[in-house]
């Protein structure tokens, strides 16, 4: 099992402080040979990238995706405009790669940001691709990110049933990405900052093998980061291990008021 270990952030705002707890985690699986999966969880960004393409060039896009939004997450301060900056010098580190790397080649690029740039900060995620984010909040556990898939299509076309989706043979086939045939921009959902909420960033090497169901019964089993995500990677190895897994825990605690309680 790899060693992960829980880290916290700090900050005030106007009328209290806001704690954040995290931990991240990336396996190859019992399946595969390379993991072609990056992580970064370096605040304020929390991301996955999902690798395709190749023997290395999943994991050569993967990798550059993170490595231009570490750069990003650097600065301290992010925005929409600054992460599809980044993501398009990504494209041109991919395609610095011609001889492992084609039009084949790309990263799924899923994650949460916070963004601090306005008195009220507020939650953003982002996503391309078919890896997801996760909210858990009122006790319930909810996917915020689409995913950009043929069967995602088909059920949001009446065609397919989520249960029929779980298996269906194009199940691995997603309709965007970040690499040389693909744009760069992703789709954006903005959140409240709220105490007790608790985000779940994974590849669908975790999804293929853990139903939502799964997933909120670990959180609920776990209240600290390292405790959750070790714990839903293991039961993802027991059930088969099929893909590379990556897994980002992220817990929110808000003491306070916050001008959206006048």
């Amino acid at each position: 099992m790899p060693e992960s270990a829980t880290q916290k952030r700090s900050l005030s705002l106007p009328g209290g402080t806001l704690e954040l707890s995290w931990s991240a985690l990336t396996h190859t699986g019992r399946r595969r040979d390379v993991n072609q999966d990056a992580v970064l969880a370096q605040f304020p960004l929390f991301v996955v990238a999902d690798g395709m393409g190749g023997h290395i060039g999943g994991e050569i896009a993967s990798s550059s995706a993170v490595d231009r939004l570490r750069a990003v997450a650097d600065k301290g301060t992010i925005s929409p405009k600054a992460i599809e900056k980044a993501l398009g010098r990504a494209v041109s580190d991919i395609g610095a790669h011609p001889e492992t790397t084609d039009e084949g080649t790309g990263t799924t690029v899923t994650g949460v940001f916070l963004d601090t740039s306005t008195p009220e900060p507020t939650w953003v995620t982002l996503n391309i691709g078919d890896s997801r984010v996760y909210l858990y909040r009122d006790e319930s556990l909810a996917q915020i990110t689409t995913d950009h898939s043929v069967v995602q299509e088909l059920i949001a076309a009446g065609r397919l049933s989520p249960e029929e989706a779980e298996n269906h043979p194009y199940g691995n086939v997603i309709t965007r990405a970040v690499g040389p045939s693909d744009g760069v921009v992703p789709d954006y959902v903005r959140l409240e900052v709220l105490d007790g909420d608790r985000f779940v960033v994974c590849s669908d090497g975790l999804t293929k093998e853990l139903t939502d169901y799964g997933i909120l019964h670990f959180l609920l089993q776990h209240e600290d980061p390292t405790e959750a995500s070790d714990a839903m990677l293991e039961a993802a190895l027991e059930n088969g291990g099929r893909d590379n897994i990556s897994i980002i825990v992220l817990n929110v605690t808000r003491t306070g008021s916050s001008p959206l309680d006048d």
